[in-house]
């Protein structure tokens, strides 16, 4: 049967995904608007036999959203491969978009067997533990910039590495105004912000994927990481280095950029 343009796309995304390496940018038809680039995103996803690990908040910015014209974020599949422990080293490449400091959930895998929706009342007992979190953005594509979600999430939501620190039993904090900073002392980079910017507070943006996943009828079978969004937007990579990113109350995160 002859593939479909869609899917000859998929093919190339998948292609790079898999062999980490760059292509040309795709046709903008497919990432314009945001329903056609879930579309394509899920089409990749089901594409790739490798263990995932859990899934990510993106676009949770809410004046992002305005600018943008959206009604909401969206979200996407995260990968065990691209799952490493704080203090490793990541290379990137000229697609990099920048680095971002987030807080992240472990989920029980109780929560696939839960009936109704997840809300702000009953989230809290699916939840084990939580985590600072770095995650390191960028294209599988030859392009700079974001022109809008669809750029993002047909590109697998964007994602390249995640390094998490260590994990804490989660307990009831206030999540929507935590203090964060990611510096580079190296160069002189410091960025400082709250988690109040995460879709009103990661928690909420915990929901907000839950709901989407079991939207979705996707069932890991297993305990799994969520990924809520940035609390300093996505900050350019300056400079090479060590990058600690620090969540009031959480702890600390670090990466070595190369």
């Amino acid at each position: 049967m002859k593939k479909t343009n869609l899917e000859k796309v998929s093919d190339k995304l998948v292609n790079a995904f898999l062999k980490n390496k760059l292509i040309a940018s795709i046709p903008v038809k497919y990432t314009k608007k945001l329903k056609d680039a879930q579309k394509l995103r899920k089409l990749c996803e089901n594409k790739i036999k490798l263990p995932v690990i859990g899934f990510k908040a993106a676009g949770t910015g809410i004046p992002l959203i305005k600018k943008l014209k959206e009604k909401e974020p969206f979200y996407a599949t995260v990968y065990k491969r691209n799952f490493l422990n704080s203090g490793k080293i990541v290379k990137i490449n000229k697609a990099t978009l920048g680095i971002e400091l987030e807080v992240c959930y472990k989920v029980k895998k109780s929560f696939f067997s839960s009936k109704g929706v997840i809300s702000m009342k009953n989230i809290s007992k699916y939840i084990s533990h939580m985590a600072p979190c770095i995650e390191i953005v960028g294209y599988r594509q030859r392009k700079k910039g974001i022109s809008s979600f669809g750029d993002l999430c047909s590109d697998f939501g964007a994602n390249v590495k995640f390094l998490i620190g260590a994990k804490k039993k989660y307990k009831k904090i206030n999540i929507g105004n935590l203090k964060t900073n990611i510096s580079n002392k190296k160069i002189n980079q410091s960025v400082s912000g709250n988690t109040n910017t995460v879709y009103i507070n990661p928690m909420n943006s915990l929901r907000f994927v839950l709901n989407k996943v079991k939207k979705d009828r996707i069932n890991l079978n297993k305990d799994f990481w969520v990924f809520t969004g940035s609390s300093v937007g996505v900050v350019p990579i300056m400079g090479k280095g060590l990058y600690i990113g620090k969540v009031e109350k959480l702890g600390s995160v670090k990466v070595i950029i190369s």
